[in-house]
Formats: C-alpha cells, structure tokens, sequence
C-alpha cells in the first residue's frame, strides 16, 4: 500500500532544523506500518521499539536524559549502532515513565538523530505533557478515496483526478461510483483495505471493523478517566443517530434526555483528542478568518472513518453496495461522512454555515490557501443548490464547491465536481 504521508516524512527527515517527529492518529489507521514502510525506503536501518514489549527498557530515563547512556543502552539490546542513516522508533513511549520527557533532550542534545514518536494517546494516559517548542507532528488519518484506489493498482485514475482530465473520468464514471460505493462500505482503516483488495470479502471487512470498534470500546476503559468512560461511550455509540438527523447537528438531548453541554463535554473532548471523532465548529460569516465567527456552542460530529460508522450502524451490503440506494440509503449521511473524512486530510478545522433565522445551511467551509471556498454535498445528482447560491451572492468574492454524482460543471458562481473526483488539488 502508499500512504501520501510519507511524503510529508521525506520532507521532515531533510530539513535543518528537524525536530523528533510525532505521529498523531487514532488507533489502527496504520502508523506502525508507515514508520517502518518510511524506515524501509529511506534509512539504512531502523531501530525500532516497542516499549510494552520491551522490559528490560522499561527504566531507560528514569535516572537521567545522559543521551550516550540512553544510545548505548538502545545499541547493546539490538546490536546495532544509531547514527543519522537509522531511524530510531519509540512506539508506545508514554508507558515508560519520562519517556515523553525524554523527547526534547534528544532535540536539544542530538539533533542529528532521525527520531519518531508514535501514540495514539498520547497526553491523554500519562501525567507528562509533550514538550513544546521540541518536536514536529503529523496527524494520520485513515486511507483516503484515493489511498484506496492506488492499493487497488488504479495509480492512472488517481492520476487523471489529480490533473483534472474531465472527460477521461466520464468515460469511466460507472467504476468509479461502483468503486466509491465499495469504499463506503470498506472505509479507510488500512487492515480492512487490505483484505478487501486481497479477498473482495464484505464479510470478513466488516468483522475486521467490529473488531476494530470493540478495541476502541476497550481503549476507553484503558485510557480514559473513569468517571467519563460511561459518558464516552454514550458520545460514541450516539453518532449514528446523530448523523442521521436532517441538519446533522449535535444534540446532547440525542445522548441522554435532559443531557447538557457541560454533561458530555470533557467526553466529547477526549473523543476530539483521541482522534476518533472529526468535530465541525458553526461559523457566522463567509469571511476570513473563519475562527474569528466561529460558534463552538454548535457543532457537526463525524466519526474517523466511513466504514466504520456503516459498521456501527449495522449497514448491509446488499443495500450499500450491490443495490441502487446508495447516495440516498442513511439521508446521506454517509455522504457528508466521506467528505469531512477527505477534507480532514488536508485542512486542519472544517466549518459550517446556518443561518440565523432561516433554514440555509452551508454543509462545510474551508479555509486554505488565504482563500474561503464554501462546499455544498449532494449525495445523488439533485442540482438544487439554493442555499449555495444565496451565500455565494453574499459574499460575492467566493467562489462556490457542489459536490455530487453529476459531472462536472463550472459557473461563474460555483464549480459542480463528482463526489468520486474530491481532492486537494481543487482547492
């Protein structure tokens, strides 16, 4: 498989001033694999440490950060040496104690090492806090549309989105509605993209998703305050039903009957830390910057994952995949589904827009580039974009997204692009 983040890693492992790298992600969406796939095709050697498995490195900060005392110790237990040409590795560092802690000895003490951090709870199960100023990030997601199509040898298609060849995506507009509506029901989690490529098994996709979603459950418990896990959960397992509303609001009152904010809002917090959940802030304006009108008090929630959320909604395949009822199955919930997934990808905070004393809604803007583009979602190929249109002669220096099933289409006012044809290159 080819994640598109190992680009960004190419780009850490060569500047001046790199710092440790910590790689952000919820759990299962393949950070292992791409550190060690990085190690694979850019270092001579890889030094990689798992310190729950490893006991006898349990204690290997605890009396000081002696940075040759620490690298001798790491060389005698792997026999090798540990120079700029080795990408060392600390999985799961947060349980050792001053692990974390650890980091910003390495940046200030030896810069030249190639140094990679991986967690996904990190600073939500341990006392020591990331140190600021002493490490870079990159958050991961799971596979992207795109991602899914290349683990599938389709690197021409990805190619002609990517440079917007129209026409030639037109001429196979049938397989790639036909390969979206697998990836709705597949998702990104790169374990069930890889069985699914191997085996075309829906069946054992979706046990490797409940699989998934139980380990998640069981992460809760782990990590998570126990006062709040209880209320963790009934955050998580409500996204279904929350999703399935017409404006997709959150309401807490869908939680818990009488639930307030102040009720839910540590839990739906470290849901948002933990990576699970894409939380989508209400602005009031069309104007940069966006945060400056954000309203926090009203907010989307997405799950990480498309598949994941057919998963927990119990969603057949008969009806998702091999029948006609896709982009209206679920009151396109899915749809807004996929396109927050792929968006998260590339811009760090997604918006919406409702009005104040009317029924318009923009489903998300995005700010990047110094540029706003507001983004409506079609989940079949109704055109109606009335509330599109209205906010566009609002704010009369933007330029409209529809995203649909219909091909695409410029106006002066918006731009019409297929729901399979989403990428950061539009933008």
């Amino acid at each position: 498989m080819y994640r598109t983040a190992i680009e960004q890693l190419r780009q850490w492992k060569l500047r001046p001033n790199r710092k440790p790298m910590v790689l952000l992600g919820a759990r299962q969406v393949g950070k292992t694999w791409l550190m060690k796939e990085f190690a694979r095709t850019d270092y001579a050697k890889l030094v990689y440490i798992n310190f729950e498995e490893e006991a006898s490195l349990q204690h290997l900060f605890e009396n000081d950060f002696d940075i040759d005392r620490i690298l001798k110790s790491i060389e005698l237990r792997f026999q090798v040496s540990v120079d700029d040409k080795t990408l060392l590795v600390f999985d799961e560092i947060q349980s050792v104690k001053r692990g974390v802690t650890s980091l910003k000895y390495f940046y200030e003490k030896a810069p030249h090492l190639h140094i990679m951090v991986a967690d996904s709870m990190l600073g939500l199960s341990t006392a020591e806090s990331i140190p600021v100023g002493k490490v870079d990030y990159l958050r991961l997601y799971p596979m992207t549309f795109q991602e899914y199509l290349l683990a599938q040898g389709k690197e021409r298609v990805v190619q002609c989105i990517n440079d917007s060849e129209w026409p030639l995506l037109q001429s196979v507009k049938d397989r790639l509605i036909q390969d979206l509506k697998n990836y709705y029901y597949v998702g990104g989690m790169p374990e069930a993209v890889e069985a699914f490529v191997q085996r075309q098994d829906y069946a054992e996709v979706r046990r490797i998703q409940n699989n998934i979603l139980l380990a998640y459950e069981g992460n809760f418990a782990k990590h998570a305050p126990a006062g709040v896990v209880p209320r963790i959960r009934m955050v998580w397992n409500s996204l279904p039903s929350q999703l399935a509303r017409e404006n997709k609001k959150f309401v807490y009152g869908a939680v818990k009957s009488g639930a307030r904010a102040k009720d839910f809002e540590l839990a739906l917090q470290w849901l948002v830390d933990a990576g699970l959940v894409i939380k989508v802030n209400r602005t009031k304006s069309g104007m940069m910057p966006l945060k400056a009108y954000e309203n926090m008090a009203a907010f989307k929630l997405f799950t990480l994952d498309v598949g994941l959320l057919c998963a927990q909604n119990k969603t057949q395949v008969e009806t998702l995949v091999r029948g006609n009822e896709l982009f209206s199955t679920f009151k396109g919930a899915l749809t807004e589904q996929y396109v927050a997934q792929q968006l998260s990808t590339f811009v760090d905070q997604l918006y919406y827009w409702s009005a104040e004393n009317s029924s318009g809604e923009i489903d998300f803007l995005v700010q990047l580039h110094d540029k706003v583009t507001p983004i409506e979602v079609k989940a079949e190929e109704n055109l109606k974009a009335k509330s599109l249109h209205v906010f566009t002669d609002k704010y009369s220096n933007l330029h409209g997204l529809r995203l649909s099933m219909s091909d695409y289409r410029k106006q002066d006012w918006m731009t019409n692009v297929p729901l399979y044809a989403l990428s950061q290159h539009l933008f």
